[in-house]
């Protein structure tokens, strides 16, 4: 409370009270804001606009700038009302007219820790509402995931010999994007692109996908339908996941423009889907396939960098072997 008119004091002080709210007398704008930075932030000030040393108007805004949640209430005469104006226009809640009426203070006090006590109801309504939804949003996003997996085992389950391939790829690939400075959900969105990957499998016919001998034609425009069909399942779910939708549609992209399903060419193919890009070549040649039996890991290395500049990115396949230095430690488990 800041008055020099101690009857107006004693008759505010006793609303105040009935509020259950301890009171501080202050004299001067620059004195009560000495008693808010040594006891802290206080519900309600009541303050007159003429004092000395800070007036009511300069008192406002250096306190609210500092105690935002405090109720401000004004005290001003008839001949001061503009001001007052301009203090609500400042932050203040409300003002009380001179001469003081007991009933008006009673009323204005009321109704200013009525609003604030509002707002910052609001505000705990707000915060709790913001963390429910993050705790839905991590439970979609763990029941996505969850999905997902299933999805993974039901097209490894259509072919034998890709057993484990999803985990190895999405495995390598982490480890190579690392090389590449990706990090957070960057490297997250790498994983499951890498995990999901080829899930338009899920639409390739078991006898194409299991057969023991070259593709006909047919059968490979077939099978080529997958990057693409994989895009369009996965779009509904995770379409604030772009980066792996891109990987699903874009990972068998040729430097060349030889790839498919868009024939894309150099840096036309998304990073993220030149990585996967490299990481599944690498794991389809060392594990066995229906076609034909696994390769040494040094040949698949080989490989790779035979291919470097036509098929796979050249700053991809580097990486890659900074991450895995040692081909004789390859396949990692999945």
């Amino acid at each position: 409370m800041v008055d020099d008119d101690a009857s107006v004091r004693r008759s505010i002080a006793r609303v105040i009270e009935a509020h259950g709210l301890a009171t501080k007398e202050a004299r001067s704008g620059a004195e009560a804001l000495a008693i808010l930075e040594r006891e802290g932030e206080v519900p309600l000030v009541i303050s007159d606009i003429y004092m000395p040393e800070m007036d009511g108007v300069t008192f406002i805004r250096e306190a609210l700038q500092r105690y935002p949640d405090i109720a401000i209430v004004m005290l001003t005469g008839i001949a001061e009302v503009s001001t007052a104006v301009e203090c609500l226009k400042l932050g203040a809640l409300d003002y009380i007219s001179k001469p003081v009426v007991i009933e008006e203070v009673r009323a204005r006090v009321d109704k200013a820790l009525e609003k604030r006590h509002l707002v910052l109801q609001n505000r705990f309504y707000q915060q709790h509402l913001e963390s429910r939804v993050r705790e839905l949003d991590r439970r979609n996003k763990q029941s996505l995931i969850n999905g997902v997996q299933m999805l993974v085992q039901a097209l490894e389950a259509k072919d034998t010999y890709t057993s484990g391939h999803s985990a190895r790829v999405a495995d390598y690939a982490v480890k190579t994007a690392v090389q590449l400075g990706y990090t957070g959900d960057r490297l997250e969105q790498i994983r499951l692109g890498g995990e999901l990957h080829d899930i338009g499998k899920i639409g390739t016919r078991e006898d194409i996908l299991n057969k023991p001998a070259p593709l006909t034609p047919d059968e490979f425009q077939h099978i080529k339908a997958h990057s693409a069909l994989g895009e369009r399942i996965l779009a509904p779910f995770l379409s604030e996941s772009p980066s792996v939708l891109r990987i699903v549609r874009s990972h068998h992209e040729r430097l060349d423009g030889a790839g498919f399903p868009d024939g894309l060419t150099g840096a036309a193919i998304p990073e993220e889907a030149r990585i996967v890009a490299v990481v599944d070549a690498f794991d389809a040649m060392t594990t066995n396939r229906a076609y034909r039996p696994s390769r040494a890991p040094f040949d698949a290395v080989d490989e790779l960098r035979r291919c470097t500049g036509t098929h796979f990115d050249s700053d991809v396949v580097a990486a890659f072997l900074r991450a895995f230095p040692d081909p004789s430690a390859f396949p990692i488990p999945g």
